[in-house]
């Protein structure tokens, strides 16, 4: 379990800090690491290398909560391949601990939205009940769209959570995405606290 620490110094004290990990699943190629890359990097690369296992990277975000003032969210963010097989022989590994969960779909291929349920159901049975926030990616090929928002709605709506439309190549929502995200983790502390986010 992810800690959350306030450090001092002599004259005021600063941002309350937080670890969490967060797990980005979906099928092979929908953008999953397009869209870490985009939000830890702020770059993009067109050509395709498929992740093999799993890639960690981080990054702090400040999150201001009515509440708790100023906090500083360090994301670890578990980039994990897009393979069934793989996953389900390393669930355990790959999901225990994880406190939020970025689920994306590929627009331009319906059945990346199908196969969703499968993998946000393999990481809840080793996470439990962690936040879920689904991204519909890669909207700027608008020509190529299989997808329907109503059908990414609707699918969000049966999972429990909500959705963005995103384009790892433009940039487009991917900062609100992951900011969502760490604000749905801190909410969560603070449900499972009687004296908040300690």
């Amino acid at each position: 379990m992810s800690s959350l620490v306030s450090s001092h110094d002599d004259t005021k004290t600063a941002a309350k800090r937080m670890k969490a990990k967060v797990c980005l699943v979906g099928e092979q190629a929908v953008g999953k690491t397009s869209l870490v890359r985009r939000f830890v990097l702020d770059a993009f690369d067109d050509s395709y290398i498929a992740t093999m296992g799993a890639k960690v990277l981080k990054r702090d975000i400040e999150v201001s909560d009515e509440t708790y003032g100023n906090l500083l969210v360090n994301l670890v963010i578990w980039d994990i391949m897009g393979n069934k097989s793989f996953r389900d022989l390393f669930k355990e590994a790959f999901f225990q601990g994880a406190q939020g969960l970025i689920a994306v779909c590929d627009v331009t291929r319906k059945a990346t939205l199908t196969e969703l349920e499968s993998w946000i159901e393999a990481v809840s049975k080793v996470a439990g009940d962690i936040p879920i926030q689904i991204l519909a990616n890669k909207v700027d090929l608008v020509d190529d769209t299989e997808i329907a928002e109503d059908d990414i709605k609707e699918f969000s709506d049966r999972m429990g959570s909500t959705y963005v439309m995103t384009s790892a190549k433009t940039g487009e929502n991917v900062e609100d995405s992951f900011d969502i995200v760490a604000r749905k983790i801190i909410d969560e502390r603070v449900k499972a606290s009687d004296t908040g986010l300690v």
